[in-house]
């Protein structure tokens, strides 16, 4: 077997060459969502008892509750349950949820996709227990809702049908250490690498208004949180809210809450898990991109060719991004203009994030490109001999 003998300055002109390249492809293939990776050293309170509010209409989709957790507050938090338009015919949610990561609990951000992937084995009722979706199914374009699992009003939804669930009853909300002791089967790790996006707007929004409250921390609620479930996304009072009748099991938190590992936030899971600005809806709300570096090639010629092409790289992703600010607010006027907005409005805000994700997506890899381009090639040195 021959050996291929190659200088270390010619492996990083080649590195130096591909990275951007592969950067770009990576920031195109990853989850629209931004992402901060969320670890806490003791694990979060068991699922409070709760009733499933009835469903508001056709096409919602139940998304459960599960305990976050606040950073500055150290404390878990409930975030209810609520129904939730699905991004896009024949999407499901894959649940989030925390799991034993060898010194501390992770937590595992919701998905949206095709296919319900794994979520720890928990049990978060209404049809999550603990395996795939048993609340309802996409069929000819229209979900069916199972009234064996879902609390659905069949005077005003149609598409229904039956199928009873044997279920072990079990409020444990963790996987490993004590926890759930449950693995991914090969369906559920093919589905987390199938085309899928993050939380929709509306979510985001209902987390943040849970982390907000006080009364939803796990110190203050024990456990049993005042707010358990909303009929919508957000709305925290009035005749839809359910409250939790009990606690899932006695709450016994650490002395030092959060002091003995503290926790850490890296680059990676849930932005609105701690409060992070989540990803921008709209074209008008994208920060100006940075200024791409000088070129300095030691050609001024070069240089000022160079620099007329960034130029004009920056003016062509402008006129983009005002389009679509444009195209975007003409919507918003086209559906204000109709009656029953709201599942409308949800539905329009879920498509602008798409498209806004997607433009700063293809601009950054536009310009990560073209810094690749116009980089200045390395000199290979001579091989040792």
């Amino acid at each position: 077997m021959q050996m291929l003998s190659i200088s270390w300055s010619m492996l990083r002109s080649c590195l130096l060459r591909t990275l951007p390249l592969v950067v770009a492809a990576l920031a195109l293939s990853m989850p629209s969502f931004g992402q901060i990776a969320i670890s806490v050293g003791f694990a979060p309170p068991a699922l409070p008892v709760y009733e499933q509010p009835v469903c508001p209409g056709d096409g919602y989709i139940w998304t459960p509750g599960y305990w976050g957790w606040d950073d500055e507050a150290a404390d878990y938090y409930w975030i209810p349950g609520t129904w939730v338009l699905a991004p896009e015919v024949g999407f499901l949610w894959t649940p989030g949820w925390w799991g034993w990561g060898g010194d501390a609990f992770i937590f595992h951000a919701g998905y949206w996709g095709p296919t319900v992937g794994f979520y720890g084995g928990i049990n978060y009722g209404f049809g999550y227990f603990g395996v795939g979706f048993e609340g309802g199914r996409w069929q000819d374009g229209h979900f069916f809702y199972n009234r064996a699992v879902s609390n659905v009003n069949v005077t005003e939804i149609h598409n229904v049908y039956e199928t009873r669930v044997n279920v072990t009853d079990n409020h444990v909300s963790y996987n490993g250490h004590g926890g759930i002791d449950a693995r991914p089967t090969s369906q559920e790790e093919a589905a987390e690498h199938e085309r899928h996006v993050g939380p929709v707007p509306a979510q985001l929004q209902h987390m943040q208004e849970a982390q907000r409250n006080p009364q939803m921390r796990a110190s203050v609620n024990q456990g049993r949180p005042p707010i358990a479930a909303t009929q919508r996304p957000g709305e925290f009072s009035g005749h839809g809210v359910v409250a939790a009748r009990e606690a899932g099991a006695p709450y016994h938190p650490p002395a030092n809450r959060g002091g003995a590992a503290p926790p850490r936030n890296e680059a990676a899971g849930h932005a609105e898990e701690n409060g992070a600005r989540p990803a921008p809806v709209h074209a008008k709300d994208i920060p100006p991109a940075e200024r791409m570096p000088a070129p300095n090639t030691g050609n001024s010629k070069l240089d000022k060719k160079y620099q007329k092409q960034q130029d004009k790289l920056a003016k062509q992703q402008q006129k983009e991004q005002q389009k679509l600010e444009k195209q975007q607010e003409k919507d918003h006027q086209r559906v204000a203009q109709q009656k029953g907005g709201e599942a409308k409005t949800q539905q329009l805000e879920q498509k602008h994030q798409q498209q806004t994700q997607q433009l700063q997506q293809r601009h950054q890899a536009q310009r990560q490109e073209m810094q690749q381009r116009q980089a200045p090639a390395a000199r290979p040195s001579e091989p040792r001999r």
